[in-house]
C-alpha cells in the first residue's frame, strides 16, 4: 500500500514541478482510441476516409431508407406512386415538397454530410506528412465527392451555401450562392479530379477514375450551358480504349434457358456489372456484397442496411391479382417467386404509360430493350385456370369469355395499377436470387424476406455518355452528330436508327428512358435540364391531374426545384437563407 502511495505522490509532484507549459499538460493526446486529432496520420487512415465517402454515396442513392432513395425516380415522368395520398411520398406533392417535409430535408442533410467529410479529407491531406503524390491522390478523390455532392445539390435546390473547408466550430451565418456559382464549384472540383485520378484500368472495381470524372464533368457543363466543354469531356470518355459498349452476349447466364436473351439483358444480371466480369461499359459501379461485414444480408429481412430495395419498389405486387369466373376467385400467380412476375415486388414505383408504351411505339418489337424479358408485360401464370398460360397487361381483353381480371383488394378492373403493370426486369434477378432466399428452390418460391436486388449498380454507364454528348451536339445545332451518338446506343440493341431531323431534347429524354430507365436518377436529369414540370405534365397524368395526384393540386412549376429545408433556414440564425420561390 505504501509503495503505491509513494508512486502516486511522486508522479503528482513530478508533474507539478515539471509543468512549465500548462496548455501542453492539459491537452488531450489520445493514443488508445481514434479521435479527430489522430485519425489522419497514415495512408491507411486516409483510405478509411475515402471508404466512408463511398458509403455516404451508397446511403444517399441506394440504401438504408428505401423511400428516400426512390425519390430520384418517383414524382417524375418515369413512375408514379402506388400509394396515392401518402404525405411522405410523391403521391401527395403538396406535402412531399413542403419545406418541413422529410424529402428535401433528408437529401439536403445527406449531401452536406458528403461535403463535410470530403472537406475534412481535403484539408487533412494538405496538412499531412504524406508524400506529395499521395496528397494529390487523396485531394482528387475528396474533390470528386465534393463536386458530386454540389452538383446534386445544385440540381435539386438551385444555389446553395458553399463551404470549402473543414468546419471545426458552429457556424450560423451561411448565405446561398447562385445555381451557376454552385455548379461552377462542382465543375472546378470535378475538373481537378478528372486531371488527377487514375485511368479506369488502374483502379479496382467500384472505385472512381478519371473517366468517371470526365463523364460527370460533361453533365455539369451541359447544366452550365458549356456545350463545347461538355462535348470534349464526353469525348475523353468515349475515346478511352478501355471503354466500349457491350455488343455481344457475356457473363454466366448465356446458355441453356437463357440462350434466347440478349446483351442488354446481360448488363443487369448478377455480378455482370464490373470490369472484372468483362464488362467494358460500366464507368462507375456501386458495389453490393451480400452476407459480408458491411454489406447487405440475404437473411435479415428487408430493412437491413446495405440492401437496395429496387425489386420491392419497382416490380408489381402480383399477390393481389385474381381471375374471377362464375363468382369464384382464382390466383394465377404465386407470390413471391423468383421469375418474371417480379420476385417480391410491392408496386410502389409504377411505370407510367408513357414509359411502358408510348416511347416504344415507333419500334415496339424491333428494340431488344422492349423484349418481354427486359420490359415485362406478358406475365406467365403459375396456376393455369381456364387454359390461361399468360396475362398480357396491354391486352386483358384477350382473356377467355366470362373470365374477369381483378387487381387489388378493392376489386379494381383498371390497369395499370400497383398490382399488375409493365416493368423493367433489371430491378430483379429472375431465377437467380441468393440461395438463402428460396423457400423452395425447385419451384423458385421465395421467402417473405425477399424484395431487394442483389447485384452491383451502375452510377455511370458508357451508353449514357453517348447520350450526354448527343445532348451537347444538339445544343450546338450539330444534329447529324447528335443522331450518330444516339444511333451508337440504338444500333447495339437493334433499334431503328434515328434521323437528324428527329433529334430534339424530348427525343433525347425519351431515349434516356429507353436505355437507362429505372437505373437513371431521373429527377436529377429533369432538374438539371429544368424540364421536370414540362415532362410530368406531358407524360405522367397521375401527377398532372389534381384529382389523381392525391393532394388536390397536382404538379406545379416551382417543383422544378425542391425547397430549402425549413430546418436549415431556422438553424442559420445569423444570416438569411433565402427560400426558393413558390415555397414561402
Amino acid at each position: 500500500m505504501n509503495k503505491y502511495l509513494f508512486l502516486s505522490v511522486t508522479i503528482i509532484v513530478g508533474l507539478c514541478l515539471g509543468s512549465c507549459n500548462e496548455s501542453k499538460f492539459l491537452r488531450e493526446d489520445p493514443e488508445d482510441f481514434m479521435s479527430s486529432t489522430n485519425s489522419f496520420r497514415s495512408e491507411a487512415d486516409f483510405d478509411m476516409s475515402v471508404n466512408g465517402l463511398y458509403n455516404l454515396v451508397r446511403t444517399e442513392f441506394y440504401g438504408y431508407d428505401e423511400n428516400k432513395v426512390f425519390d430520384y425516380i418517383c414524382g417524375t415522368d418515369l413512375t408514379f406512386d402506388g400509394e396515392p395520398g401518402v404525405p411522405t411520398r410523391h403521391s401527395n406533392m403538396l406535402a412531399a415538397y413542403n419545406p418541413t417535409s422529410n424529402i428535401p430535408r433528408i437529401h439536403w442533410n445527406n449531401l452536406y454530410k458528403l461535403v463535410a467529410e470530403a472537406n475534412t479529407l481535403i484539408d487533412r491531406a494538405a496538412s499531412s506528412s504524406l508524400t506529395e503524390e499521395l496528397k494529390t491522390s487523396f485531394t482528387a478523390k475528396g474533390r470528386f465527392f465534393r463536386g458530386f455532392a454540389y452538383r446534386t445539390l445544385g440540381y435539386l435546390y438551385g444555389g446553395v451555401p458553399l463551404e470549402l473547408h473543414e468546419v471545426t466550430a458552429p457556424k450560423t451565418d451561411y448565405v446561398r450562392a447562385t445555381r451557376e456559382e454552385t455548379l461552377n464549384q462542382a465543375k472546378e472540383d470535378i475538373t481537378f479530379a478528372a486531371e488527377h485520378l487514375p485511368d479506369i484500368t488502374e483502379v479496382r472495381d467500384g472505385e472512381i477514375s478519371s473517366p468517371a470524372a470526365y463523364h460527370l464533368l460533361a453533365e455539369i457543363c451541359l447544366a452550365l450551358g458549356l456545350n463545347e466543354e461538355a462535348k470534349d469531356a464526353a469525348t475523353r470518355v468515349i475515346d478511352n480504349p478501355a471503354l466500349d459498349l457491350m455488343r455481344n452476349r457475356f457473363g454466366s447466364r448465356t446458355t441453356g434457358d437463357d440462350a434466347d436473351k440478349d446483351v442488354y439483358w446481360d448488363l443487369f444480371r448478377r455480378n455482370n456489372q464490373n470490369r472484372g466480369a468483362g464488362n467494358t461499359e460500366g464507368i462507375w459501379v456501386i458495389q453490393f456484397e451480400t452476407d459480408v461485414p458491411g454489406g447487405g444480408s440475404s437473411t435479415a429481412g428487408l430493412n437491413i442496411s446495405g440492401n437496395y430495395m429496387w425489386e420491392r419498389q419497382c416490380a408489381p405486387m402480383v399477390r393481389d391479382v385474381k381471375l374471377v369466373k362464375d363468382g369464384k376467385r382464382y390466383s394465377p400467380f404465386n407470390w413471391p417467386t423468383s421469375d418474371y412476375t417480379g420476385g417480391r415486388g410491392i408496386g410502389w414505383a409504377i411505370s407510367t404509360h408513357y414509359f411502358s408504351n408510348t416511347i416504344w411505339e415507333d419500334d415496339f418489337t424491333g428494340d431488344m430493350r422492349n423484349a418481354n424479358h427486359n420490359f415485362v408485360r406478358k406475365f406467365k401464370v403459375h396456376n393455369e385456370y381456364f387454359g390461361i398460360k399468360e396475362i398480357d397487361v396491354d391486352h386483358p381483353e384477350l382473356l377467355p369469355e366470362g373470365v374477369q381480371l381483378i387487381v387489388g383488394p378493392s376489386n379494381s378492373t383498371t390497369i395499370p395499377g400497383r398490382y399488375l403493370y409493365a416493368y423493367q426486369s433489371k430491378c430483379t434477378t429472375p431465377y437467380n436470387h441468393p440461395d438463402q432466399l428460396y423457400e423452395n428452390k425447385a419451384t423458385y418460391k421465395l421467402k417473405g424476406i425477399a424484395g431487394t436486388t442483389y447485384t452491383d449498380q451502375y452510377m455511370f454507364r458508357l451508353a449514357e455518355t453517348y447520350l450526354l454528348r448527343a445532348e451537347a451536339y444538339l445544343n450546338l445545332n450539330q444534329l447529324d452528330l447528335a443522331a450518330n451518338d444516339i444511333n451508337e446506343v440504338r444500333n447495339r440493341v437493334h433499334a431503328k436508327p434515328v434521323t437528324a431531323s428527329q433529334v430534339d431534347m424530348d427525343y433525347i429524354l425519351d431515349e434516356r428512358m429507353r436505355e437507362l430507365g429505372i437505373e437513371e436518377k431521373r429527377r436529377l436529369t429533369l432538374m438539371r435540364t429544368q424540364l421536370l414540370y414540362d415532362r410530368v405534365m406531358k407524360c405522367n397524368p397521375y401527377y398532372a391531374n389534381s384529382e389523381t395526384n392525391g393532394d388536390g393540386v397536382g404538379m406545379q412549376k416551382h417543383y422544378n426545384l425542391w425547397p430549402i429545408p425549413e430546418s436549415a433556414i431556422e438553424a442559420n440564425s445569423d444570416a438569411v437563407l433565402e427560400q426558393n420561390p413558390g415555397y414561402e
